[in-house]
Parts: C-alpha cells; sequence; structure tokens
C-alpha cells in the first residue's frame, strides 16, 4: 500500500474549509497530528508556491519540512508534495454534501516500503489532522 486515504463530514461550506487551509495564520493552528505545533518560514499559498517550516512535537522534538503547494484549485482541491524525506504526495479535495463538506485526505507515497513502515504512524495522524481542521473551521 502506498496510498492511506481518510475522510470527513464538516458541517460547513468548501468556502470555510478551504480558508482554514489557505490562511497560513490558521494552517498552523491545525496542521500536524494532536498535540503538535508549527512555525512556518514560507508558506506561498499558490500553485508552484514553497512552504518550508517546522513541526514541533510533544516529546520536544523539532521536525523540519520542506514541500510545494503543486496544485490550488480554490475552493476543490490542494496538492501538496512533500519533499523532505518521507516524500509523499497529499491532495485535499474538498466535496459538497447536503448540509456539509466531505474533506477527502489522500496521501501517496513514493515507496511503498516506506509506507509499510510508516503505516501505524500516518493513518491515526491523518485522522487526528481532519479533527483539528474541523475544530478550527467550526471554532477559529
Amino acid at each position: 500500500m502506498t496510498t492511506f486515504t481518510a475522510s470527513r463530514d464538516i458541517p460547513a461550506s468548501r468556502e470555510q474549509i478551504f480558508a482554514a487551509i489557505s490562511s497560513p495564520e490558521r494552517l498552523a493552528r491545525w496542521w500536524g497530528p494532536a498535540g503538535f505545533s508549527n512555525t512556518f518560514d514560507v508558506c506561498e499559498f499558490q500553485t508552484g508556491g514553497r512552504w518550508s517550516f517546522t513541526m514541533h512535537g510533544p516529546d520536544g522534538k523539532n521536525y523540519p519540512n520542506e514541500s510545494v503547494f503543486a496544485e490550488v484549485a480554490e475552493p476543490e482541491k490542494v496538492v501538496v508534495e512533500h519533499v523532505s524525506s518521507p516524500a509523499f504526495r497529499l491532495t485535499i479535495a474538498l466535496e459538497t454534501r447536503l448540509g456539509a463538506t466531505r474533506v477527502i485526505w489522500s496521501q501517496l507515497f513514493e515507496d511503498a516500503g516506506q509506507a509499510e513502515r510508516l503505516a501505524s504512524i500516518v493513518i491515526p495522524a491523518n485522522e487526528q489532522n481532519l479533527k483539528r481542521l474541523e475544530a478550527e473551521v467550526l471554532h477559529p
């Protein structure tokens, strides 16, 4: 398996959810698994824009990240190429549902072996990301 997919229906419009993703200030508040915080050095939220940041773990460690916004299609989709290790492509798609928006979070790893080794971390982390996004959208 190289792709991990999670989804969540959030009782908000695509525009409200996209706003929580596209604003660097808001993105920094919810990005990452539970207990993590972020410091953004560069966040050029546009197709081809750089995203350089450090995730601060609850264990006190810092995790540097380098990414590129490979595609930004407001308010339908954001594609992030994580160029630092581990390499992956994250697609966040927003689909209108009755009274809600379905957020589909699909993370494709280049290396199947690496994906398999990281599955026990990635699967719960993706669910935690969606939970934190929902909280940011509903209680900004």
